[in-house]
């Protein structure tokens, strides 16, 4: 079986955990392939930055800061301090050296030609991941968020410096009109058996992925069931602060109100089958109605054993849908 991942960050990295330790007591016979979110990617001091990519790789690599939920584990920071005297890196923006590695390592490659499948591709060679990375596309694409006192900022400033808590009044991927899927991600969906949603946020890392041209024409036309994880449990997100990213586009953070933005397949949406929380149990029997087959199950990836066991729910949800 082959399985394809739709996401990008922390919780994609953590929904991939259980699916590659589901897949290991399986006996390991299965594929996994993420495609990846790249529009939160941006220049900092002359470095291109893949946050949602980063994330992946790390926790999949089993380098990742747990405690802090992003970058890499037993970080120093003593380029960052350097860069920040000089004044050449923004002073809300920390880079560790081990982080800055990656960096330098991904902008050599991409300034020798390479495209960002290729630095994705050599990025992992150095770890068994067990999952194949695929950028959503090789064109690049940024996020800038537009707030209601009128500013235009990258979605890092953001995200990172403001805490999301500027209102934001809508989202804009610059250059997202001329890209194309990447060959990578075209592949595994169309070569999947199951395609999964992860609980990522909607709004800024799947709905970029979704807003590539062609992307959701492929997706539509996939053979595989598209079973889809909330990120939203009991009204309220699971980790960041995807409900300021939900207000800005008129979405209530809700399971319900995230499913049916994703849309039934059936009605010319993405979703065949949607997994919700035991506490969002009542919006099981609306959803399948509007054509969404949904299962309540316990969420909270809180270990291996639970975050496995998700992964096995969607997969059953999957094989039912």
């Amino acid at each position: 079986m082959r399985y394809t991942v739709i996401g990008g960050g922390v919780g994609c990295a953590r929904f991939v955990l259980g699916l590659r330790e589901h897949v290991r007591r399986a006996g390991g016979q299965d594929e996994i392939d993420v495609v990846v979110n790249t529009a939160d990617d941006w220049w900092v001091s002359g470095l291109r930055i893949s946050p949602d990519h980063d994330s992946l790789l790390y926790a999949l690599a089993g380098v990742n800061d747990r405690d802090r939920g992003w970058g890499r584990a037993d970080e120093s920071e003593r380029v960052a301090r350097e860069l920040a005297a000089w004044g050449a890196v923004p002073e809300w923006f920390t880079l560790g050296d081990l982080d800055l590695g990656a960096h330098i390592a991904r902008t050599a490659w991409l300034r020798d030609g390479a495209t960002v499948s290729d630095v994705y591709a050599r990025l992992a060679a150095r770890w068994k991941l067990g999952a194949d990375l695929h950028p959503a596309t090789d064109t690049e694409i940024d996020t800038h968020v537009h707030t209601t006192d009128g500013r235009r900022m990258h979605f890092q400033e953001w995200w990172v410096r403001h805490r999301a808590a500027l209102p934001a009044t809508r989202f804009e991927q610059t250059g997202i009109a001329r890209a194309t899927p990447s060959d990578g991600a075209l592949r595994a969906i169309a070569e999947a058996d199951v395609i999964l949603l992860a609980p990522s946020n909607p709004v800024v890392s799947i709905g970029p992925i979704l807003a590539v041209p062609g992307m959701r024409d492929a997706l539509r036309a996939a053979p595989a069931p598209i079973v889809g994880v909330s990120g939203i449990i009991a009204g309220a997100v699971v980790r960041g602060m995807a409900d300021a990213c939900l207000a800005a586009i008129g979405v209530e953070t809700s399971a319900d109100a995230v499913a049916r933005r994703y849309g039934a397949r059936s009605a010319g949406g993405l979703l065949d089958g949607w997994l919700v929380d035991e506490t969002d149990a009542d919006v099981v029997g609306p959803l399948s109605e509007a054509g969404i087959r949904t299962r309540a199950v316990p969420l909270w990836l809180r270990d291996a054993d639970s975050s496995a066991q998700v992964a096995a729910d969607a997969l059953a949800l999957a094989a039912d849908a």
